[in-house]
């Protein structure tokens, strides 16, 4: 095991704008796509579900103007702890609220990068099927490799920052090389026929605007990692110049990666064979490639796609164990989350926490909860950027500002406006609502016991 830290709480700033940049796009293109695609389409019916990458573009364009504005002008570890902290009063409720942050963080970001463990090992099982046997009850080697893939990850992310920074790009080097894959197989064996919209589709009428809220939520989970590197905000080097450049370059590269990916599979694999077979639903981009180059190309595809997964697994862990150190820095979590690494300056505790909690997830059916994370980070998370990056302008109109957003107040009333929309419109969103509101009852609960032991909001004297 390496050694425990010592106590300090200097991080070092040392992440240029590439290796800001890749980071990001590391964290947004996971295993997600590859998995999700066929479910786009079958929301939607048909190759019309680029619609959904398209308006899911839209909504993180606008919601990465306001990562952008508040992480260039708040550049500091944590990321929307710390905005979340200063916008609704730093002595006041925003200590309640940022605590809250972290409080369900703890529980939706293990279960993301279980997410990301867990679509690499059934990639890896589609490899090997022998991984999907039983070996003790019901448990699976399939999750045995996932909890493997996340420790592996932790073991990696041990290290100086500046060392992951150089490691970030050869991961991304992968990344690149695996979408770039799809979309020249799709490209070289394109159908424009298979593109064609069937008559009737675009009748807006309450079954598309669900069909099109349903593919947009997938979209947007997607596209979701495009803030990575605000909560690198304390080891960002000029971060009010790199912050907003790496925010905003890495959400238009991946916009367009993805939608000449859902392209190019749609023009070779028909929409009902994409979403009838359950093989070619889950494992879509090794069918794509099997039938326009053969197996064995099929085969290193499918290494690729485990290659993606496991580097947003990397990038995942990377950002988000920053952000209860953050608040314990700030004494509002958990001191022991306050520890850095003796040597490399990194926050060891908040990382091996985070690492164990999401590898015991790996050994969970994470299908039934995606959506309740969804809900989960909206409610106490994206709504309340949306709304506090307005109240900060009205209240602190002279603060500094690197970055200012384009056509304010648009682009956060239109990222409102979408989260809501892909919320409210399922079915089960009454469910989901339970889910956050328990999440946030909870929190609530343990924040005002230790608020009050501490006399601390709104206990203070």
């Amino acid at each position: 095991m390496p050694p425990e830290g010592t106590g300090s709480t200097t991080l070092e700033r040392k992440v240029g704008l590439s290796s800001a940049i890749s980071l990001n796009m590391m964290n947004m293109i996971g295993v997600g796509p590859f998995i999700t695609l066929p479910l786009v389409v079958a929301a939607m019916g048909g190759p019309q579900a680029i619609l959904g990458w398209v308006l899911g573009a839209l909504i993180a364009m606008c919601d990465g103007l306001v990562w952008a504005e508040l992480g260039a002008a708040m550049p500091e570890a944590g990321g929307s702890y710390a905005f979340l902290r200063e916008i609704y009063g730093r002595h006041g409720a925003g200590r309640l609220i940022s605590f809250l942050y972290i409080w369900q963080l703890g529980f939706t970001a293990p279960l993301s990068i279980a997410s990301g463990c867990i679509g690499l090992a059934q990639y890896a099982a589609y490899l090997w099927p022998v991984m999907n046997a039983p070996v003790f009850g019901h448990l699976r080697l399939l999750s045995l490799v996932a909890a493997a893939t996340c420790i592996t990850a932790v073991a990696l992310l041990y290290r100086n920052v500046g060392t992951i920074a150089r490691m970030a790009w050869v991961m991304t080097a992968g990344v690149l090389l695996t979408i770039g894959a799809v979309i020249v197989a799709g490209v070289t064996h394109f159908h424009p026929a298979l593109l064609a919209v069937p008559q009737g589709v675009f009748i807006l009428n309450a079954g598309f605007f669900e069909g099109l809220a349903s593919a947009t939520l997938l979209a947007t989970y997607d596209y979701w990692g495009y803030y990575a590197v605000c909560f690198l905000g304390g080891e960002v080097k000029n971060p009010g110049r790199t912050i907003p450049r790496a925010v905003l370059w890495s959400i238009a590269i991946v916009a367009v990666l993805y939608l000449a990916m859902n392209v190019s599979v749609s023009g070779v694999i028909p929409t009902a064979e994409m979403t009838r077979a359950s093989s070619a639903k889950f494992a879509v981009v090794a069918v794509l490639m099997e039938r326009t180059f053969g197996g064995t190309p099929a085969k290193v595809l499918a290494l690729l796609v485990m290659w993606t997964a496991f580097a947003s697994v990397f990038s995942l862990l990377l950002a988000y164990s920053r952000a209860p150190y953050a608040a314990a820095v700030d004494g509002n979590y958990f001191r022991a989350f306050a520890r850095l690494h003796a040597r490399h300056k990194f926050p060891n505790v908040s990382l091996l926490a985070l690492g164990a909690v999401a590898t015991v997830f790996c050994f969970f059916n994470l299908s039934q909860v995606i959506a309740a994370l969804v809900a989960i980070r909206i409610l106490l998370q994206y709504v309340l950027q949306q709304v506090g990056v307005i109240v900060l302008r009205v209240r602190e109109p002279g603060m500094q500002r690197p970055f200012r957003m384009w056509l304010y107040p648009l682009p956060p009333l239109f990222a409102l406006a979408g989260f809501l929309f892909i919320l409210f419109s399922r079915a089960d969103a009454s469910r989901e609502m339970i889910y956050a509101a328990v999440i946030a009852a909870t929190g609530t609960g343990l924040y005002l016991l230790r608020a009050y032991g501490r006399r601390e909001w709104p206990f203070a004297g």
